[in-house]
């Protein structure tokens, strides 16, 4: 059974105003809740997504951001192989399977939540990452799409 997904703002707000037909606010979900879910064996055995590679990815959360003035919707992954090492997931490897999740997750999801998003970005980190952290010894691709027709159109950050 799939967990179901959480998403919070990215905006340090108590509250993110989400455009959609009649403007709405959804209330924030707190890191530690989401985190402690996540972590929990039951959910990490069901929680891995397929993706083309078969690299094991993890949905971490959903972040609406809308600091750059318009709506982005941050789908943050967390893929413990990624890197630039030798045996590690490249990242010509990982950008095709933050496609086959932007067109098979985040595309629903947008639908489902009745968003309107100028962008959707796709995340990988090797390891949990606070949004906005930097970490010299964390590996992060990230790769931003617009959504057009129910697709993901690439979008070169």
């Amino acid at each position: 059974m799939r967990k179901p997904i959480r998403h919070r703002p990215a905006t340090p707000d108590a509250y993110a105003c989400v455009p959609a037909k009649a403007r709405r606010c959804s209330v924030r979900v707190s890191v530690g809740l989401v985190l402690t879910v996540l972590s929990t064996p039951a959910v990490l055995a069901d929680s891995l997504l397929p993706v083309p590679s078969g690299q094991p990815v993890e949905l971490s959360n959903v972040l609406l951001d809308d600091n750059p003035g318009e709506l982005w919707v941050r789908f943050r992954f967390v893929a413990p192989k990624i890197g630039s090492t030798v045996g590690r997931i490249t990242y010509d490897v990982a950008v095709v399977d933050m496609a086959h999740l932007c067109e098979t997750l985040a595309v629903p999801y947008v639908a489902q939540h009745k968003l309107e998003p100028a962008r959707v970005v796709i995340s990988f980190s090797d390891r949990a990452l606070d949004f906005g952290a930097t970490d010299p010894d964390t590996t992060q691709f990230f790769e931003a799409y617009r959504l057009e027709d129910a697709r993901c159109i690439w979008e070169g950050l």
